[in-house]
């Protein structure tokens, strides 16, 4: 099975968002990635519900709606009225998050929830089996084009391995610094989705560095 792309379209090209969207419809990537910020979680706001429904309204792949905000639950049941497929919300920001994960459930979409860098995965042992995938944040959350954090090799694997005791489908996805250069081995170490925005829409050729991150030799992960 080979692992998920998910261009991140906080780094598209605004003034042209309809053709960054079709440029990643006509791409092997598999979602869309959706940063929403408040300005509170995180220090940066992006965009709501307006390019939500923007993006939905030409997107032929899933919306992965990443919630780095406050209070989530607020929220939910409107992003999954504007097209989410998946919506991940941070264990951080949630005081009762197996409620959080039964609200997100009750809309019709996969529920997955985010680890900011300093957060163990073992905090999540207890709630693993009820998720759909965790996503490892391998920056601090609230700005793109920051540098890679070593240290998420072993979160990965950390996670993977507990994974395979309690909910061995769990997708693992990787946010933040993921590039050509470091995609071979975040599979290795245990991750199937990748978020990539710079990576992807600095590239010379867009479409081509999607190809590239999609297709890795002798990779593709198993479940």
């Amino acid at each position: 099975m080979k692992h998920i792309i998910a261009p991140s379209i906080l780094s598209a090209d605004f003034a042209n968002l309809q053709r960054d969207i079709e440029m990643i419809n006509n791409s092997e990537a598999d979602w869309f990635h959706i940063d929403v910020m408040d300005g509170v979680f995180v220090p940066n706001i992006s965009f709501g519900f307006p390019v939500m429904k923007a993006v939905n309204k030409y997107a032929k792949k899933p919306l992965d709606v990443h919630l780095m905000i406050v209070n989530p639950d607020q929220y939910i049941e409107e992003f999954a009225k504007n097209g989410a497929a998946i919506i991940t919300v941070h264990y951080e920001a949630c005081t009762h998050l197996h409620r959080t994960i039964q609200l997100i459930k009750s809309h019709g979409c996969k529920a997955s929830v985010a680890l900011n860098p300093h957060t163990p995965v073992i905090l999540l042992k207890d709630i693993l089996a009820d998720l759909d995938m965790v996503l490892i944040m391998s920056v601090n959350p609230g700005f793109g084009g920051q540098q890679f954090i070593e240290q998420s090799f072993n979160k990965i694997t950390e996670l993977r391995n507990m994974a395979n005791e309690i909910h061995p489908d769990l997708i693992i996805e990787v946010d933040g610094g993921v590039s050509i250069s470091n995609i071979d081995a975040l599979i290795t170490a245990g991750a199937t989705a990748f978020v990539a925005g710079n990576a992807i829409f600095a590239a010379a050729d867009q479409t081509q560095m999607i190809a590239d991150m999609k297709n890795r030799p002798e990779v593709s992960y198993q479940i």
